[in-house]
């Protein structure tokens, strides 16, 4: 992958520097007689810039650094942590590791990845994650004015503001441990984000828009994203209250994706293995429709979710993660592996850039053919609350949107409540919009479920 061999680029440290204070580490883990360690330098920098009302009215320039070190003693773990890059603490921090591991109790699954699950210097493409923005806080501050300028222009019903922001982000890391893991990379994420008011008086609403990318050339026009915002914001005005019913849902794209969101909770490591899953034993079983796959490709170029390897050094690889409705795999680090007494998935730290699909979907299944699809009930733009228990699946939370009839949106709506359980929501999934969108690392389109209960007035 992509490596920083010199300083520059707003970075104080080199591949070359990390490589050092790294090998510095693992050196001191082993003559202190650890049977295994493991060590990670890293550094970030960037710039955040907010706005409000055309006023500039912060700007925040952040530099951290930090040295992680593991150490094992036998099947006891410890771990200690500096922002000192002198010898001397690196000896300290690297003891405290080693005192921890000494008193800690034993754990039989706890240890580094086994050396064949391991990704070599072979196996470490170049993701393209590097781009750094050469930006100025003038010029961010003159961005997020103009996309909060072209919020307030679209409709003299934009009467007020939560402010517009430019964030540009950078930053990298050299990670080795003793069972032969050497990499690392430099990466980026740059944003742009408005959050205009509609209304005023009883009827006022907010929305907000952003657009953020690895590469500030492919961000969204900032006039557009503000423009959207407040089209987003004024087509809440006037939201009422409906009574308390049964209907099918719409989700919204970006608000589908916490859908991917809640099925990678249920089926990670750690609730599995702990039995606090409400998804527990679901592998080669049926969780959505027939129609619906779910995959994960790790090594899509400036994808938000890309590594070569997960936080252990794993290998990632692309895979099917539910196949004709069908759970093909978890989300497994190698402690959770072990504990499961199945091998790694190479997802230690997260999953990697999901994508949810239906067979089903055709290229018009744009929002609208969705809405057609949906027919009488409930489109959802935001939700509200954590009102999720993912050991039940129980599924709560506040919502906005728009009631639909006929195919076509008749009123906004708030303050309601929509319920069910996550098992009943995944298997009735009816129907992904072909209206994709990237919300992190997970891509969906806007996705309907055949039935859910609505609390309202």
């Amino acid at each position: 992958m992509k490596t920083t061999d010199q300083p520059g680029r707003g970075f104080t440290y080199s591949r070359a520097q990390f490589e050092q204070l790294v090998d510095a580490a693992l050196a001191h883990a082993r003559k202190l007689g650890a049977t295994d360690a493991g060590a990670e330098a890293s550094e970030g920098c960037g710039l955040s810039v907010s706005v409000r009302k055309g006023e500039l009215e912060n700007v925040e320039r952040n530099r951290d650094k930090s040295l992680g070190v593991t150490v094992y003693v036998g099947k006891r773990r410890g771990n200690a942590s500096t922002s000192d890059f002198s010898a001397a603490a690196i000896e300290q921090t690297v003891q405290a590791a080693y005192d921890i591991a000494r008193f800690t109790a034993e754990d039989p699954f706890a240890g580094l990845p086994e050396a064949g699950d391991i990704a070599g210097a072979d196996e470490q493409p170049d993701l393209d994650l590097f781009h750094p923005w050469d930006i100025t806080s003038e010029k961010a501050a003159q961005i997020a004015l103009e996309c909060e300028a072209a919020a307030f222009k679209t409709d003299k019903r934009i009467t007020n503001s939560e402010g517009a922001g430019v964030s540009a982000q950078q930053s990298h890391f050299f990670s080795a441990h003793s069972r032969g893991f050497r990499g690392g990379y430099a990466s980026s994420r740059h944003s742009v984000s408005v959050a205009p008011i509609a209304g005023k008086g009883d009827d006022m609403q907010r929305d907000a828009w952003y657009t953020s990318m690895r590469d500030s050339r492919e961000l969204a026009d900032p006039k557009a994203v503000g423009r959207y915002a407040a089209e987003r914001a004024l087509s809440r005005l006037k939201s009422r209250k409906i009574t308390t019913r049964e209907c099918p849902v719409l989700f919204e794209s970006p608000v589908a994706a916490g859908l991917i969101g809640a099925y990678v909770q249920g089926t990670s490591g750690g609730a599995l293995y702990r039995r606090s899953s409400f998804l527990v034993d679901s592998l080669g079983k049926k969780v959505f429709p027939d129609h619906v796959d779910l995959v994960e490709d790790p090594h899509v170029r400036r994808g938000k979710g890309s590594s070569a390897f997960d936080e252990e050094g794993v290998r990632t690889k692309a895979r099917k993660v539910v196949d004709a409705g069908v759970v093909q795999g978890y989300f497994l680090s190698s402690y959770s592996a072990r504990k499961l007494g199945m091998k790694t998935t190479g997802n230690a730290g997260g999953s990697h850039n999901l994508t949810l699909t239906s067979k089903r979907t055709q290229r018009g299944d744009d929002l609208d053919e969705m809405l057609r699809k949906l027919g009488r009930g409930l489109f959802v733009i935001e939700l509200m609350g954590q009102g999720v228990n993912y050991v039940t699946g129980d599924y709560s939370r506040g919502a906005s949107g728009f009631w639909v009839e006929n195919g076509k949106i008749a009123y906004p709506v708030h303050e309601i409540t929509i319920a069910g359980n996550l098992k009943d929501m995944l298997g009735g999934i009816q129907a992904i919009g072909s209206d994709t969108y990237n919300y992190g690392a997970k891509t969906v389109g806007s996705v309907l479920v055949g039935k859910m209960k609505i609390a309202g007035s």
